[in-house]
């Protein structure tokens, strides 16, 4: 990742992590790549941020999934895994998949290329929350992995724009929504989270999160990042 070694902005003027004076949990990150020079090089960037924790590492996706039982084993699981697409052995995308069902609390972040369309939007049907290219700026992959611990999602542009072209809208339109429905949709497009949607119409996160699955359902959409691409398609929202 060619921008890792711009980091040192990253910290001024950031409250809040693991060893601060509000003592909240830091996001656990497990990070897997088959290149140890990228793996570190990610490892050096988050070990400066007070508010991430590195847990561990893995070089292919089964390696991957091997700690991950060893992890879960004893309720140590990391908040969000940084996934890298082409791996050997298993891939990005199958380890994505089975860490979504195996662990559907663990968010996970995928790592692409520009020329990798196609590979980003089956690491997003699998339940991908954050997708980000390989070159991208070290701000831009600290934001993925906050965003995907605070349930909300985070695209490269660059990647946001290829998907939503690529996106195969659903037979079903926005007109299949109740109005609530179709602010919810709006807000889920805007990347809020449950919490965030609830705070905004008045409502509890229950109900929140009940809206957003009917959403889901009645479109025939698989995750969040889906449902906000759909909006983008449909004039909803202002594309990226």
């Amino acid at each position: 990742m060619a921008e890792l070694s711009a980091v040192t902005t990253l910290t001024d003027g950031y409250a809040g992590g693991v060893g601060q004076p509000d003592g909240s949990q830091a996001i656990a990150v497990f990070l897997v790549d088959d290149h140890a020079v990228v793996r570190r090089g990610m490892r050096a960037f988050f070990e400066m941020l007070p508010d991430i924790e590195i847990r561990g590492e893995a070089s292919d996706g089964r390696s991957a999934l091997d700690q991950l039982a060893v992890m879960a084993a004893h309720d140590e699981l990391p908040d969000v895994v940084l996934m890298d697409l082409l791996m050997p052995r298993l891939d990005g995308i199958a380890t994505t998949k089975a860490i979504k069902q195996q662990y559907p609390s663990v968010e996970v972040v995928a790592l692409t290329s520009f020329s990798e369309a196609e590979r980003v939007h089956g690491a997003l049907e699998a339940g991908a929350a954050g997708y980000l290219l390989k070159d991208a700026e070290a701000e831009q992959v600290v934001a993925a992995v906050r965003a995907a611990y605070r349930g909300q999602v985070h695209l490269d542009p660059v990647v946001a724009r290829k998907l939503t072209r690529s996106l195969v809208a659903p037979q079903r339109t926005a007109t299949a929504l109740t109005n609530r429905e179709r602010e919810i949709l709006v807000l889920v497009a805007q990347g809020r989270s449950n919490r965030d949607i609830a705070k905004a119409l008045v409502i509890s996160e229950r109900t929140a999160r009940t809206h957003v699955s009917n959403v889901l359902a009645k479109l025939g959409l698989a995750s969040r990042t889906q449902a906000a691409l759909w909006a983008v398609r449909e004039g909803l929202v202002p594309g990226a």
